[in-house]
């Protein structure tokens, strides 16, 4: 679909052929139009090179600024995270793990460490296990097993790649091969969809926190398949209530579950400049959850309305880009 929006001698051409069309559509269509038409124009002048808005089962709006395009994988940054929590819903229905065994489990170098004896899987994924680790640049796998853990599980919300590297330690012991081939098998082959890419790190081992590239439309269907509690058709292809507990905030941070985001109230943000509302202006949105990644690759999946919204952006160039609000965005797209 594509919508109105004022004016402009400066818009490009691509701009004008979205805005045109919209004066044959319905009043009530054009006026959702004009809507996604400012979404795209807003993600745009952010780099945006995807936009992809699913309603009902319905694409209701598909746009790709240049470079972008259909077929265009583009890595998603940290919205790579999410993954980690839907394979965790996998192995439970496969009775690999539950969210609460601790990781010492299968960890037994742990076992010795008073601390490190009592994380459980669902405290790593909910980022409150008491270890941190950098942002970017994931450790390997055994960098992330020696990990110190300077603070008590539970105590405070420590956003990081070490505690996903961690996880992936765990999956490959307990599938004994490398964790992306099961969530392959498990999840993505029975969807139909592939990522473009997925980095890996020096160990040879696919990176858990960030890393992995996809079109915008094989994200959505990922997000259709969250959205649907991890049913595929008639199958149900992972643990419904180990799925739903990913959408459950920790004490630490109210706007984190397990790798997922949640536009809550007292949402705890990754780091200044992350563009993820506060409280004020999470009003209205608070049916919304999201993988996020950097250079503000979204993935915004409300159940409530059975809305999708897929944006996708370049990484270069981002200190010239205006800056991104989660808020604006979405004002925007559902007009709250």
């Amino acid at each position: 679909m594509r919508a109105a929006q004022a004016f402009n001698p400066r818009m490009d051409r691509r701009s004008f052929l979205i805005a045109g069309a919209a004066f044959a559509l319905a009043p009530r269509a054009r006026a959702q139009g004009e809507r996604f038409a400012a979404a795209a124009a807003y993600s745009a002048e952010r780099l945006g090179v995807s936009l992809l808005i699913i309603e009902r089962g319905r694409t209701v709006f598909e746009d790709y600024p240049p470079p972008g395009g259909p077929t265009q994988g583009w890595e998603l940054a940290s919205g790579t995270k999410s993954f980690t929590g839907v394979m965790a819903a996998a192995a439970a229905l496969d009775r690999l793990l539950a969210w609460d065994e601790p990781a010492a489990e299968t960890l037994p170098e742990w076992r010795s460490d008073p601390r490190k004896a009592r994380i459980t899987l669902r405290d790593l994924l909910s980022l409150t296990s008491g270890i941190g680790g950098p942002i970017g640049r994931p450790p390997t796998y055994a960098q992330a097993i020696d990990a110190i853990a300077p603070y008590e599980r539970g105590q405070r919300f420590q956003y990081g790649a070490t505690p996903f590297q961690i996880f992936g330690e765990i999956m490959r012991r307990k599938t004994g091969a490398d964790p992306l081939g099961y969530l392959r098998r498990r999840v993505f082959e029975p969807l139909n969809i592939a990522p473009t890419h997925w980095r890996r790190g020096a160990d040879g081992m696919a990176h858990m926190p960030q890393g992995a590239g996809f079109t915008a439309r094989d994200w959505s269907v990922f997000g259709r398949f969250v959205i649907d509690g991890g049913r595929a058709g008639a199958s149900q292809l992972v643990d419904p209530a180990a799925l739903d507990a990913c959408f459950v905030p920790s004490r630490a941070n109210p706007g984190y579950g397990l790798a997922w985001w949640l536009l809550r109230p007292g949402l705890i943000p990754p780091g200044p400049g992350a563009g993820i509302p506060r409280d004020a202006d999470l009003a209205g949105y608070t049916d919304f959850v999201m993988a996020a990644g950097a250079g503000n690759q979204r993935l915004y999946l409300s159940r409530e309305r059975d809305l999708i919204i897929v944006r996708q952006a370049r990484f270069r160039g981002l200190r010239r880009a205006p800056r991104w609000s989660d808020a604006d965005f979405l004002r925007l797209v559902v007009n709250a």
